[in-house]
């Protein structure tokens, strides 16, 4: 297919061209859509594209051109309306971080390649392998919250979503034909609230290199300094926290207490970071080195009965996965897996309300991994 005689995508910037995108689609019975978003770019990640294909158009709504996006949460949230995403967690969370959408009845063209056992599940692979189009990848890491956006970039993403409603009919078709859309519809259900978006208690950021053994007490609390610093320097400058200090080299640093500008070049910052930042990262050193110590704070670890359920499960659907020719977790999702280890036999009827497919399939090969010996 040649891809430039497509027809250019609609750009969505004002409010009149806002209407008539929700007009146009309140009206499908189906919608693919993708996102762009800024993380490689910018300090607090946000959605600056998202990506509607309909079978007529294209369109591509710039949010950062709008005030208020809220009249699309009744288009996400209808399940009369199918949404059809690819590799669906991800725009899923950004889409409820930024706008706090909710989501019914979406089709994961990506999750359907791999419980079909695909290998290789990307869109890029499904869409030469389906109908020959080759795309090209090297627009992959662009800063989406540029503007103005080049016709390149656009033409870019509107390939995200122009093809996934034929996409979806193949692999449905094929879902269907292997005894699998039930399971698919499941994991689709369960896809409409991903795991990422469970309440985490919010944790100082240096303690996740808590349990690394090479660094001392004195190094972690100089490394409290170095966070900080990095936080604090990331958001000034409205970027990445790895695009100021790299962890590797905040390690460096905290382990080699240096006490002056030469120290920080011997330990391989570049001349540019010991110029702008080089005393301020001193100064942090020298907090660190004379704060109290910072408690090292261990992992927690599951019980000996949770760790002995979760490693029979987890042999038990790699197993069954070599079977039917699928990733493990096609078998049994993490969420579900980790829910069945932790709270065994008790859980069981719960936890797998959600996948009736597995439970009728699997199930008492499921209770026999958890010790359930009556079901033989």
């Amino acid at each position: 297919m040649d891809l430039e005689s497509l027809a250019p995508p609609v750009l969505v910037q004002t409010v009149d061209q806002f209407k008539k995108l929700l007009h146009d689609l309140s009206k499908q019975p189906r919608v693919a859509v993708d996102t762009e978003s800024n993380s490689l770019h910018a300090y607090r990640e946000r959605v600056c594209l998202i990506q509607f294909s309909t079978p007529e158009t294209d369109y591509i709504l710039d949010p950062l051109a709008l005030d208020d996006l809220s009249a699309l949460g009744p288009i996400f949230a209808n399940p009369r309306i199918e949404k059809i995403f690819h590799a669906s967690e991800y725009d899923i969370i950004c889409l409820r971080r930024d706008y706090g959408f909710s989501f019914s009845n979406i089709f994961d063209t990506m999750q359907a390649g791999r419980i079909l056992g695909r290998k290789q599940a990307g869109l890029d692979r499904l869409l030469e392998d389906k109908f020959g189009i080759k795309v090209n990848k090297r627009f992959q890491k662009a800063d989406w919250g540029v503007r103005p956006l080049s016709r390149d970039l656009l033409l870019y993403a509107r390939l995200d979503t122009h093809f996934l409603i034929p996409l979806r009919d193949l692999l449905k078709a094929e879902l269907e034909e292997k005894g699998l859309w039930q399971l698919a519809q499941e994991d689709f259900a369960m896809a409409c609230n991903p795991n990422g978006l469970k309440s985490k208690p919010e944790a100082p950021s240096w303690t996740r290199f808590s349990a690394r053994r090479d660094l001392t007490p004195r190094d972690l609390t100089v490394l409290s300094e170095l966070v900080a610093f990095r936080e604090q320097m990331a958001a000034r400058l409205d970027r990445p926290p790895f695009k100021v200090l790299d962890d590797d080299r905040l390690i460096a640093i905290a382990k080699g207490a240096p006490s002056t500008l030469d120290d920080l070049t011997t330990i391989g910052l570049t001349s540019r970071q010991v110029q702008y930042w080089g005393q301020p990262i001193l100064d942090a050193v020298g907090r660190g080195v004379e704060s109290p110590l910072m408690k090292r704070i261990p992992p927690r670890r599951p019980d000996d009965a949770y760790l002995k359920r979760l490693d029979k499960l987890k042999n038990w659907r790699k197993k069954v996965a070599a079977q039917m020719g699928v990733e493990s977790d096609v078998v049994l999702p993490r969420s579900l897996l980790l829910a069945l280890a932790e709270r065994g036999r008790e859980g069981y009827e719960e936890i797998m309300k959600y996948s009736p497919w597995r439970a009728e399939r699997f199930g008492l090969q499921i209770l026999k991994a958890l010790g359930d010996h009556d079901a033989a």
